[in-house]
């Protein structure tokens, strides 16, 4: 690992999420849509602390699914690494439960993996390249 990447939030609306985000001191980076998560995702910056909001964008979408089942709140927790399908390899090889058996595109454009929060004390973790 080389460090945290971001904090993932889901949220019903991230115009409204983002006005209390934007108080505290955060500036927008970007919004995007990311089809395949079925998802829109701001991202917001601090100094080096980096904010993702999450929206689902229909009703199948996990953020969705997460937000029935726990409401708005930390989604995930993003950690940077060199080489993200070498650590899928050493995880799977090790007995951990992920979510993605090889890397997918992310919001940022980088490769991602997720590991399965069940092998995370509960914590969904993205792994994703730097």
């Amino acid at each position: 690992m080389t460090g945290l990447s971001h904090i993932g939030i889901a949220t019903t609306n991230i115009e409204e999420a983002m006005k209390s985000w934007l108080l505290l001191g955060f500036q927008l980076i970007h919004v995007t849509e990311v089809p395949d998560q079925k998802a829109k995702i701001a991202k917001l910056r601090y100094d080096g602390l980096i904010v993702e909001l999450l929206e689902p964008t229909s009703d199948d979408s996990p953020i969705k699914g997460f937000l029935d089942k726990r409401g708005p709140g930390i989604h995930h927790i993003a950690l940077e690494v060199d080489d993200v399908d070498h650590k899928i390899e050493e995880f799977l090889n090790a007995g951990v439960k992920m979510i993605d058996k090889k890397s997918r595109i992310g919001a940022a454009g980088k490769p991602i993996a997720f590991i399965h929060p069940s092998s995370v004390g509960g914590v969904l973790v993205e792994l994703e390249q730097d």
